[in-house]
């Protein structure tokens, strides 16, 4: 369980399928010889399926991984959906000031696809508060990409 860490948010299907192919195992003989459906592993191995506990602890046994292996890259998986679901698909708009968007409808504003854009102008002319709000938002990775990205004018002031 040590490299566990790598796959750590990953489906569970792909290292079962990186398994498979490492030990030159077909997916249907596999599946017959655990006694489940071929549809439902091609299903798991395609991510398309979640992989329950005791069809995990049958898959370790046969493939000779450490018991748990599958059950706790499955519940890693599921934490990650469930964080990528609570994170917020806005910034808090009270902390950032509408003048910063006098072009544009800032209810309207795609977060996502726009977040060069948005990362640029906030740290262009926005505040200290407004700043730390879109790191908070997007996380300082995404923000640092974005700022290391952007081709700055003659007349744009660094953040750096």
């Amino acid at each position: 369980m040590g490299n566990l860490l790598k796959y750590k948010g990953i489906h569970p299907g792909l290292v079962l399928k990186r398994e498979l192919k490492k030990h030159s195992i077909k997916q249907r003989p596999f599946a017959m010889a655990i006694k489940e459906h071929p549809q439902t592993l091609n299903a798991i191995i395609n991510g398309k399926r979640n992989l329950n506990t005791p069809l995990a602890l049958k898959i370790e046994k046969k493939l000779g991984l450490e018991e748990g292996t599958l059950a706790i890259l499955q519940t890693y998986f599921e934490i990650e959906r469930e964080k990528e679901k609570l994170q917020s698909k806005t910034p808090n708009l009270s902390l950032l000031r509408e003048s910063l968007f006098w072009d544009t409808n800032i209810n309207k504003i795609d977060w996502q696809k726009q977040r060069k854009a948005v990362i640029s102008r906030v740290f262009e002319r926005g505040n200290e508060t407004e700043k730390k709000e879109i790191v908070r938002f997007y996380g300082k990775q995404i923000v640092d990409n974005a700022l290391h990205s952007v081709s700055r004018k003659p007349y744009t002031v660094s953040t750096k």
